[in-house]
């Protein structure tokens, strides 16, 4: 009977040293190392890729998407009848789960994509707003209003000119990047609305353009909130 409590306290206190150095290692040591290893060679990432402006103030996540677009009139108005702000570049479209009102505007509740095949709302193998909520539809009428927009008194935007992802959401719907051809169907609009030059503008989306990863990854890209960053810099506004 000894014996066997004995045993049984020795196993006991062999659990319970085992427990606290796995503790002090797993739970403390091993979070400070990979916390501290972070910090020192990665301190943007590891701090959630923060975009500060010229006065410091963190303006986001350059992993992140956002919108720039005008205040509501209504409070109770749907968030498909805000307008974009036209002095801003613009984003991707954001409807990455359709009209369930979860995810619209880059709300962080969930993402996700459409799920809708590329065919949807197509009519003889043509691609047709006539059933009111398809893909089709949506590409429709953002193409529209992508070409209403952007077009101004001295530069008119060509349909051949907007490209797919002026037009579609991402697989998430919160992609913080577009392609460098939306962005420059863009510049007249915010160089008019900005009364800035357009070779101005041009720079700035220029500077602000990132090539293929590694040269051969992923497509050129530019961050909106990035450049919106600097375009607010520009205009000190």
């Amino acid at each position: 009977m000894n014996n066997s409590v004995s045993s049984t306290l020795r196993l006991i206190g062999a659990g319970l040293r085992a427990l606290l150095v796995l503790t002090v290692i797993c739970g403390v040591i091993y979070p400070l190392a990979v916390t501290g290893i972070a910090q020192a060679l990665f301190h943007d990432q590891a701090n959630g890729s923060e975009i500060k402006d010229k006065s410091g103030q963190v303006v986001g996540s350059s992993l992140i998407g956002q919108t720039y677009n005008l205040p509501k009139q209504n409070p109770d108005d749907a968030e498909e009848a805000v307008k974009p702000d036209l002095k801003w570049f613009q984003p991707r479209p954001s409807n990455g789960l359709g009209s369930n009102s979860i995810n619209m505007q880059y709300s962080l509740i969930l993402s996700g994509a459409t799920n809708r095949s590329a065919d949807n709302g197509a009519k003889d193998g043509k691609c047709t707003d006539e059933v009111e909520g398809s893909l089709c539809a949506q590409v429709i009428a953002a193409k529209e209003a992508v070409i209403a927009d952007n077009s101004t008194a001295g530069h008119q935007i060509k349909p051949e000119d907007v490209p797919a992802d002026a037009v579609t959401s991402s697989g998430s719907g919160l992609d913080p990047n577009i392609s460098p051809e939306y962005a420059k169907i863009q510049v007249h609009r915010v160089a008019e609305q900005n009364k800035l030059d357009v070779k101005q503008v041009e720079k700035l989306v220029a500077d602000h353009t990132t090539g293929r990863t590694l040269g051969f990854m992923g497509e050129p890209r530019v961050n909106v909130l990035e450049l919106n960053t600097a375009l607010k810099a520009l205009t000190k506004s």
